[in-house]
């Protein structure tokens, strides 16, 4: 079992939250994607608290409250009186009861009472209203389909719009602490070792935690152990996403796959598709939070020069292999993908390790703004641009794995337009590879 790591300014913030409940009800939402870590961050920070943990299981209601009944009367050392067949029932009888004592509840895969009951949303809504200026309640709801969380407390059409009086969405494990994971568990790793955990992992504390139980820690153990037989991997990017795209997750997963294999541009992507996917797109942008649209550096707003990626490394690697070669994974054919990802295994981590380099930076340097640059029909494209646009200077940085193949005189030339764009700034140039990981 993985020792618990890094979360530091998460726990910060329930411990505020909690303090403030002794004075005053609070209702926090806890969102961030499957596997993230939302289950185990909020039991660890709560297992020696007066605290109920409900899971919302898809099945009938009043069997779930018997067990949440259960629950409530173990955890709090109470005698329900009654029976209380329906979550209303539920939830009145411990707002009410939390005006007396305080604790904590919390409700996880929260999102999942839409399909055991619809109404239960607008009721919880008319409960909290009449109660929780009385109440000493820290109720914290967890989902994992995040924009039917999105949904449900940021619509303002929705009876839980409003209510919340705190967010928290749980990011993936940092680099840093992935380094920390390395250095307690393979001292021996190497920088490839590093680029492979967190081009594999993405730092979803899930992935992590299964790799370090099959102590696979370089790119061949990694795959390995991702291409074995009954591997949670195989199946991921759908137990992930199914949820949230629902009957139209085909198209989804075809756009996903597109992205992942560098067909980032919309009018690529539509004349391979041969369909119009504006709206697609903006899902999956805006209401699933999965891609993002980059620009180059500095272009307008409104500029048309577009480029779509994927935000989830893991998902990346998913969509690129597995599910891009899918009819081999079905007939378990696992050596024929093996083989493609070994070949093109340079050129992609190469890529992945532009997103570290980015990654690094922001956390490390003072900068205001950071992307890529490129110029008509992908002329002139430089890999990492970093702005401080107060102060006035600038890093221009080329990012391959072999220090080797980068070309300083050639980036300069690559960067004179952009260059001309930075009147006044001091321009540092940088090249940046393995080594210096």
């Amino acid at each position: 079992m993985l020792k618990f790591y890094d979360r530091e300014k998460e726990l910060a913030l329930l411990e505020k939250i909690e303090q403030k409940s002794y004075k005053t009800a609070q209702m926090t939402f806890v969102v961030g994607r499957r596997r993230i870590g939302k289950t185990s961050l909020l039991t660890n920070y709560f297992a020696n608290r007066e605290a109920l943990y409900f899971f919302v299981e898809k099945k009938n209601e009043a069997l779930l409250c018997e067990e949440f009944t259960e629950i409530i009367q173990s955890r709090l050392n109470v005698s329900v009186f009654g029976v209380l067949k329906t979550f209303k029932d539920i939830f009145g009888y411990l707002m009410d009861l939390s005006k007396r004592r305080h604790f904590t509840l919390i409700i996880d895969e929260f999102q999942d009472f839409r399909t055991i009951n619809s109404s239960i949303f607008s009721e919880m809504q008319n409960v909290w209203d009449c109660h929780k200026n009385e109440s000493h309640i820290n109720l914290i709801l967890c989902g994992s389909v995040y924009s039917m969380m999105k949904q449900i407390f940021e619509d303002r059409k929705e009876p839980l719009f409003g209510r919340a009086t705190g967010r928290l969405h749980l990011k993936e494990l940092d680099v840093s602490c992935l380094k920390e994971i390395l250095n307690d568990h393979y001292q021996a790793w190497t920088n490839d070792d590093l680029l492979a955990f967190y081009l594999f992992t993405g730092g979803v504390a899930k992935y992590v935690e299964l790799l370090v139980d099959a102590k696979a820690f370089t790119s061949n153990q990694i795959l390995n152990e991702i291409f074995s037989e009954n591997s949670l991997f195989l199946n991921e990017g759908k137990n992930v996403l199914i949820d949230e795209f629902g009957k139209d997750y085909a198209n989804y997963f075809s756009i996903l796959m597109l992205i992942a294999s560098s067909k980032t541009a919309r009018t690529e992507m539509e004349s391979i598709m041969g369909m119009n996917i504006g709206g697609f797109l903006d899902r999956l942008e805006n209401d699933f939070a999965l891609i993002t649209k980059v620009r180059p550096i500095l272009s307008k707003p409104s500029g048309r020069t577009v480029k779509y990626r994927i935000n989830d490394n893991f998902l990346i690697f998913w969509f690129r292999f597995i599910y891009k070669y899918r009819s081999a994974i079905e007939i378990r054919n696992y050596n024929y993908v093996k083989n493609i990802i070994e070949r093109d295994y340079a050129m992609y981590s190469g890529q992945i390790l532009e997103r570290y380099f980015k990654d690094k930076i922001i956390t490390s340097a003072n900068i205001s703004l950071i992307g890529s640059y490129w110029e008509t029909d992908n002329q002139n494209e430089i890999d990492i641009v970093a702005l401080n646009e107060n102060e006035k200077t600038a890093i221009i940085a080329e990012v391959k794995r072999n220090k080797e193949k980068i070309n300083l005189h050639l980036l300069q030339k690559k960067a004179s337009n952009l260059v001309k764009q930075l009147p006044g700034f001091s321009i540092e140039y940088r090249w940046l590879s393995l080594d210096d990981m």
